[in-house]
């Protein structure tokens, strides 16, 4: 087929499809299916795998490739910022010049950053700065930090991803980061993981443990329905929980394109499907991402 297979410690977690690196095909398949505009971030592992000095050319590098594109299609593609967050007076720096200089309209994380959950502390300078310029934060899942357990099956991109987004967040939100940081706009992938699933679990956490307690003033789910989840899973009951934890308002389309699982023509047709209103799915496949990008 010509796929390519990257793993981590024997676990696989990415296939490299033509789309890939193909813009002509994307655009095509844009087309076909009715897509206006795309908004690109580079999946993982993103930037922080190697040298410092490299993570933070590589950051530079994939910008540098998204702005030309934006340029070169500015009807077709928005892109969002890869920042070397292991060295977060880097990030900052390539934060500013990405936003400044690219005109970029967001920024991407990784769930984990080479093993530390995006609630470390060492982290919240970058997210002070985030939170100063008003941008969007979107998760893409990583591998996750013990990823050997999934090697018999190629579970990380269909379990792992969705554990490491719902485990990196949930600390995000105890650790009290959006009590301190109230602007910071997350979108998250895949329905937030398993996320609207357990809201009131979460909550009940925050109830029972006083380790929860701590850091916020409010339950967790109470900052969950702030933040924005993609619809990439194109099962109904899924769609449906986390449209009744969070509402149309708070749910943005997805589709996992061009990965090997991913379907851009099911991201429509599954929304198209739902048993809500014609106004509410105009939100998600759209209205949602315009307010949340300024356009």
């Amino acid at each position: 087929t010509g796929l390519k297979i990257v793993k981590e410690k024997g676990a696989r977690f990415l296939g490299i499809t033509s789309q890939h690196v193909s813009v002509e095909q994307r655009i095509a398949d844009m087309d076909r299916i009715g897509i206006d505009i795309q908004v690109l971030t580079l999946t993982t592992p993103n930037v922080y795998f190697s040298t410092r000095k490299r993570n933070l050319f590589l950051a530079k590098m994939s910008n540098d490739f998204f702005a030309d594109l934006c340029q070169k299609y500015p009807q077709r593609f928005i892109a969002f910022a890869s920042v070397p967050l292991g060295h977060p007076e880097d990030a900052i720096e390539e934060l500013h010049r990405a936003v400044k200089d690219l005109r970029m309209k967001g920024v991407v994380l990784g769930s984990n950053i080479d093993g530390k959950h995006l609630h470390s502390k060492e982290f919240w300078p970058f997210y002070e700065e985030v939170n100063r310029l008003n941008l969007p934060i979107f998760i893409h899942p990583m591998v996750p930090i013990h990823p050997e357990t999934m090697a018999e099956f190629p579970l990380v991109p269909l379990i792992g991803f969705l554990m490491d987004t719902t485990q990196s967040v949930a600390k995000m939100v105890y650790s009290g980061l959006f009590e301190k940081y109230p602007k910071l706009t997350l979108i998250l992938p895949h329905l937030g993981g398993t996320l609207p699933f357990i809201f009131e679990r979460l909550d009940n956490g925050y109830r029972s443990y006083v380790e929860c307690q701590p850091y916020i003033k409010k339950f967790p789910s109470e900052y969950l329905k702030q933040f924005y989840y993609d619809t990439v899973s194109f099962y109904r009951p899924a769609l449906m929980c986390t449209y009744y934890a969070v509402g149309a308002d708070h749910m943005v389309l997805g589709s996992d394109y061009p990965h090997v699982i991913g379907d851009i023509s099911k991201s429509l047709s599954s929304i198209e499907e739902l048993n809500i209103s014609q106004e509410e799915k105009e939100k998600i496949f759209g209205e949602n991402g315009k307010k949340i990008l300024k356009l």
